[in-house]
């Protein structure tokens, strides 16, 4: 009697256990419907809250986790969405859109090997199956992109990098990896605010992401803000001490700003042998740094303008502009440089770079100097001719004209050729003509200024050189030519 009491108490047991258990499946399956409302109204969050309720009234059934898994993959939430729909091929490994869903997630993160895994099952069990044909050749064509990228970052051509990237980011929109590895290229490319908005993307998401701390540190570095660079160079480290690029890069920049530093106070300190070997240490340090070693040949640059190395101080600033043609500072040494070397035109073109970059009052003053320089420099050079300063006193100008006058006039040179003599009374002639000038202050100083000679009366083509050279030595018969030997003159006053 005790044994059958026994077993009544556990039918009697029973029943009400199975009358739950459908019970649960009916409910589980009204939420499985409303969230199926949900998705297709596209509300995935209520649709999301109504299959987590059928999974937790019925935590066995395959097709409400692949539900869950289609609408966490509508969220964005790969990561969570691939647990799902691992889970829901556990259940059940017949269940085809659970590998399609499965494989789908691994792409969409980046695990394309894994995608082609989970899309070759479910061919297995439908060859037929137009999706997992197409999305298989997706995760195959994200392999081969994969391998272009990591072949093209080697060879440092990092724009090929950066197409095959977003190519494999139109199947992988949530693979943090291939983000950052165009996220690099794009800062190698100085395209800073691109990688900058990649990189901040993923910290939004995961604040403590080493690789995209190692991005946005990258980009202030090649913007030549290196301090704050420095911070999130240590910043990734202490998320990832391994990170060999951010080791690198710290590196690099703390050398560099060291240098500079250094390079800078022996300038202050007029120590410019210092200086410049400072500079031409620093700029070995990163060839990469494009904006920072653009300001180190300009400085380097004004180091060599003030060992008065003019010509490799236009050279340095010649480099600078090359690696940043944006940079005013250099075109404005380089300029200066080429008003010092008497090469105006090239002052007059970089000065027109800069005036039009900046319409400043400065800038334009500097313009119109240039032109002017380079409009004299088209002249005759009277002070050349005569081989004076041109900061000549009147008594050196006098001495010089005596000089050259005397040196060219043709009675000296009457027993030379013909070409000779030609070419010594055309010496004579603009020795004259530059006394002229230079000798009567009005002339002299609209000469000085720049301003055309033939203005007001000035016509330089009316002068006699001859009657310049007797009015300066006293008259007709003031003085002669006498032979003291084969081919030697002295002159003589009467």
């Amino acid at each position: 009697m005790a044994a059958a009491a026994e077993c009544d108490v556990v039918m009697a047991g029973t029943e009400p256990e199975l009358l739950e258990d459908e019970e649960a499946k009916r409910e589980a399956e009204s939420f499985k419907e409303q969230g199926n409302a949900y998705y297709a109204k596209k509300d995935y969050n209520e649709a999301y809250n109504y299959y987590t309720k059928a999974i937790d009234m019925c935590p066995k059934n395959a097709s409400y986790y692949g539900n869950r898994a289609a609408t966490l993959m509508m969220l964005g939430r790969f990561r969570e969405a691939l647990g799902d729909a691992q889970q829901s091929v556990r259940l059940d490994d017949s269940f085809v859109r659970g590998h399609l869903r499965e494989g789908k997630c691994h792409l969409s993160l980046g695990n394309a090997m894994a995608a082609c895994r989970s899309f070759q099952r479910a061919l297995e069990l439908d060859h037929r199956n137009a999706q997992a044909q197409q999305e298989f050749k997706n995760a195959n064509a994200v392999m081969e992109y994969e391998k272009i990228a990591e072949s093209d970052f080697e060879k440092r051509d990092f724009r090929k990098v950066v197409f095959c990237m977003d190519r494999a980011l139109e199947f992988a929109p949530a693979c943090h990896r291939f983000k950052i590895l165009k996220a690099e290229c794009l800062a190698m490319l100085g395209r800073y605010p691109e990688a900058q908005f990649v990189a901040s993307d993923i910290l939004r998401m995961d604040s403590t992401n080493a690789d995209a701390l190692y991005v946005r540190g990258l980009c202030l570095y090649y913007e030549d803000c290196i301090e704050k660079a420095v911070q999130f160079f240590v910043q990734a480290l202490r998320m990832a001490p391994d990170h060999e690029k951010a080791c690198v890069a710290c590196r690099n920049a703390k050398a560099l700003k060291a240098k500079k530093e250094d390079g800078n106070k022996a300038f202050k300190e007029g120590n410019y042998k210092l200086a410049y070997e400072l500079y031409t240490e620093a700029l070995g340090i990163d060839p990469n740094n494009i904006k920072t070693n653009a300001k180190l040949y300009c400085n380097r640059g004004t180091v060599n303008s003030k060992l008065r190395k003019l010509d490799d101080a236009i050279d340095d600033c010649t480099n600078a502009v090359k690696l940043d043609d944006t940079y005013i500072k250099a075109y404005l040494r380089r300029a200066q440089c080429y008003m010092d070397t008497e090469q105006y035109e090239e002052a007059v073109r970089d000065y027109e770079k800069v005036y039009q970059t900046e319409k400043t009052k400065e800038h334009k003053q500097l313009l119109k100097s240039a032109q002017l320089e380079l409009k004299k420099s088209k002249r005759k050079d009277y002070y050349k001719i005569l081989g004076v300063d041109k900061n000549a006193s009147e008594d050196e100008i006098k001495k010089a004209y005596r000089k050259r006058a005397l040196m060219h006039h043709p009675d000296r040179h009457s027993g030379a050729s013909a070409e000779v003599q030609k070419e010594e009374e055309k010496k004579f002639k603009e020795v004259g003509e530059a006394f002229t000038i230079l000798s009567d202050p009005k002339k002299k100083t609209r000469y000085d200024s720049g301003q055309d000679l033939d203005e007001e009366g000035m016509n330089m083509g009316d002068f006699d050189a001859n009657n310049i050279f007797k009015a300066f030595f006293g008259g007709p018969g003031g003085f002669s030519f006498e032979a003291s030997g084969p081919g030697n003159f002295f002159f003589q006053f009467g």
